[in-house]
Order: structure tokens, then C-alpha cells, then sequence
């Protein structure tokens, strides 16, 4: 009975530590594709879950005077879904789908002014959002008390962009876009201990399928033409994990961002006063590299609860066009056996810095942010085969 019940404490910690989940990731960051599904006992398994998060950030002052707009980083949806299908002791796929990377703003009154008389385009809405729909392989084989891992997969990543302003409202759109990942790591479930560096690739992106709107009230021009391309980063993330005691494990994680990749959004719109010519066009952002450092502890109540409490810090990628600084997260989840599957849920909650963008660093115009919070709850359920 004891080592069934160290074996079965074991493998609820394994689950568990995967709900330390950033509250508000740095830059554009939201999901990560739930390979670690491939780690799991089970020739099939299937996981879903989401995660909402709802950030705080608002402006402290514009252009030096106190700041009176509501805040302008607007609640999300994280969605994500996997599943394994292992064809043998050696192999096996993971099937995932999730939301890597976006955003959403609305900017009140004062903000779209400040834009305006610095001759920017007076935004009022800008989001965007990426589905990235993924298949990865693991070939594994005895290693020592373990097992090493190959890991390697692709993925379709899709892309759309929308900001509705003062001269119009421009979407775009990428259907298709593709990537992959590949890896190595190594495992002896027995302890709770796992090491693994996962790398995944940048992504092109070339919104050939766009449009302006022209606002009727600034120019009577109508639907136009319109067509951008960016780079969204690639990542190499290390992650770490053992148990420590009986009942007990500890585990952490470092991953770089090539966040330095985000210049700018460039994009066209037709020309209406020039038929077949474009009006090029830029939303600046001169990021820095990102860094994100994980660190946490997990416990086995008994056969059937198990709970975590995590601390992470996301550095800033902002250098002034923009304001992205650091952030301190602080999470905690349980994990429970219920019914024929597991239940996890949990919560957490994000510290962001104080931070200021500036003209002299090509903001359009100049902000500051006090510290401000976000706050995130993430719920999934597993079943296994």
C-alpha cells in the first residue's frame, strides 16, 4: 500500500506542476502547445482546458498630464486542446491546439487625442490573435533508469489583425503559416524527475488577405486594399523537475523569446488617389529579447489531491516605443482525481511594473504606467485510455 500510494502521489505531481501558468506572459505571449502530454502513462490521452485572464494595465499620465481613460489591456481566452496516441513503447504523437500569441486594447478618449495631434492614427481598438493547430512525435528509448526522449513536430499557425481608427478600420489576415518544434528529454518517472530543452521556430507571417475601411466622415474612398507582413519569435525553453521527499517535487523553467525580431507591424493600404499604388504604413514596437524564469513546489496530499504554488518573473521587452515591462506572477493550483479522468484548476496572480514609453524612443506620444495587476483562473480535465 505504501508504494502504491508514493507511486500514485508521484504521477499526480507529474500533472500538477503544469498548472503554473502566467497571468500575463511577456509580450505577445498566451499559450503553449500541451506537449508534456507525450510524458503521460497511457497509449491514448486526451486533455482540455482554458485559461481567462484579465489584465489591468492603464495609463498613469499622457503627454504629462494624469491619465482619466479606463484601463486599455482587455480580458482573454486561452484555449487549449491535446492528444496522444501511442503506436508503441517507443513512439508516440501528441495532437495539440492552442492560442501562442496575441493581443487586445481598447484606448479611451485621451489616448486617441494624444495620437491624433502627434499625427498618429487615433486608435481606439487594436487585437489580434494566432491559432496554432500541432503534431509532435516522441521516439523514446531505455536510458539508464529512465528513458531519453526525441521530440520534434510542426504546426500551422494562422494570423489576424484588426485596429479600428480614426481614418478607418483595417483588418488582415494570414490563413497559413507554418512552423516546427524539435527537442530532447529525459525522464525516470519513478523519482518525478524530468529534464527537457524544447525549441520552437519563428513564424512569417504575410497578410496578403486585408482591407481598409475608410471612415465616410474623413474621406468617402470606401473598401480598400491591404497587405502586411511581421515575424512573430522563436523560443527555446529548458524545463526542470524532481521529486525532493516522499509526496514532495520541485521543478522550474527558463525560456528565451526572440522578442528583439518585433521591429514593427509593417502594412499597406491602397492609395485611392492612385489606383494600384499603397500608402506603406508602420505600428513600431523595438523589443528586446525576453526572458522568463519559473520556479515552484508541489505536494501529494494523499492518492487523490495534490496541490502547487509557483513564483515567475517575465523581463519587460519594452525599450520605450511601447509600454511592456517586467512582471511578478505568483500561482497555485490543485490537481484532483475525479470520475474517470483528473480535474485541474487553478489560479494566479501578476504584478506589472511601473513603465514609460517616449517620443525620443518613437512612441507616438509620451505615457507613463503605474504598477498595475492582472489576474488569471485555468481549469482542464484528462482522460486516459
Amino acid at each position: 500500500m505504501a508504494m502504491y500510494l508514493k507511486k500514485t502521489a508521484i504521477l499526480c505531481l507529474l500533472g500538477v506542476s503544469a498548472l503554473a501558468t502566467s497571468a500575463h506572459a511577456g509580450g505577445f505571449s498566451r499559450g503553449e502547445a500541451d506537449t508534456d502530454i507525450l510524458y503521460e502513462d497511457g497509449d491514448y490521452v486526451m486533455r482540455a482546458g482554458a485559461v481567462y485572464v484579465s489584465p489591468k494595465r492603464q495609463f498613469a499620465t499622457i503627454n504629462g498630464a494624469d491619465a482619466t481613460d479606463d484601463r486599455y489591456s482587455q480580458d482573454y481566452w486561452i484555449p487549449s486542446l491535446a492528444a496522444k496516441f501511442k503506436a508503441s513503447d517507443n513512439f508516440a504523437c501528441a495532437f495539440t491546439y492552442t492560442q501562442p500569441f496575441g493581443a487586445d486594447a481598447d484606448y479611451g478618449a485621451q489616448a486617441q487625442m494624444a495620437s491624433l495631434l502627434a499625427g498618429g492614427s487615433g486608435a481606439s481598438h487594436k487585437d489580434f490573435v494566432t491559432n496554432e493547430y500541432g503534431a509532435t512525435c516522441d521516439v523514446s528509448m531505455q536510458a539508464g533508469k529512465g528513458r531519453i526522449h526525441l521530440l520534434g513536430g510542426v504546426f500551422l499557425q494562422d494570423f489576424e489583425y484588426t485596429a479600428n481608427a480614426y481614418a478607418g478600420d483595417l483588418h488582415l489576415q494570414d490563413h497559413a503559416a507554418y512552423g516546427y518544434r524539435f527537442g530532447i528529454g529525459y525522464d525516470i518517472p519513478e523519482y518525478a524527475m524530468r529534464a527537457q530543452l524544447m525549441y520552437r521556430s519563428a513564424v512569417e507571417h504575410d497578410a496578403d488577405d486585408g482591407s481598409f475601411d475608410w471612415n465616410p466622415a474623413v474621406a468617402p474612398f470606401g473598401l480598400q486594399d491591404a497587405f502586411g507582413s511581421g515575424t512573430l519569435p522563436q523560443s527555446v525553453k529548458l524545463s526542470l523537475q524532481s521529486g525532493v521527499a516522499p509526496g514532495w517535487m520541485v521543478y522550474g523553467s527558463v525560456k528565451w523569446t526572440d522578442w528583439s525580431v518585433m521591429d514593427s507591424l509593417n502594412y499597406s493600404i491602397g492609395n485611392p488617389m492612385a489606383p494600384g499604388g499603397y500608402l506603406p504604413q508602420e505600428d513600431i514596437y523595438n523589443w528586446k529579447d525576453g526572458w522568463t524564469i519559473n520556479a515552484g513546489v508541489a505536494h501529494a496530499f494523499n492518492e487523490k489531491i495534490a496541490g502547487t504554488a509557483s513564483v515567475t518573473w517575465d523581463s519587460g521587452v519594452g525599450t520605450g516605443a511601447d509600454i511592456y515591462s517586467d512582471t511578478w506572477t505568483f500561482g497555485a493550483g490543485v490537481s484532483v482525481k475525479a470520475g474517470p479522468g483528473e480535474l485541474r484548476f487553478g489560479g494566479a496572480v501578476s504584478y506589472l511594473t511601473e513603465g514609460s514609453q517616449s517620443t525620443a524612443d518613437d512612441a507616438v506620444y509620451n505615457a507613463t504606467a503605474d504598477g498595475d495587476w492582472a489576474y488569471a483562473i485555468s481549469a482542464n480535465y484528462r482522460i486516459t485510455f
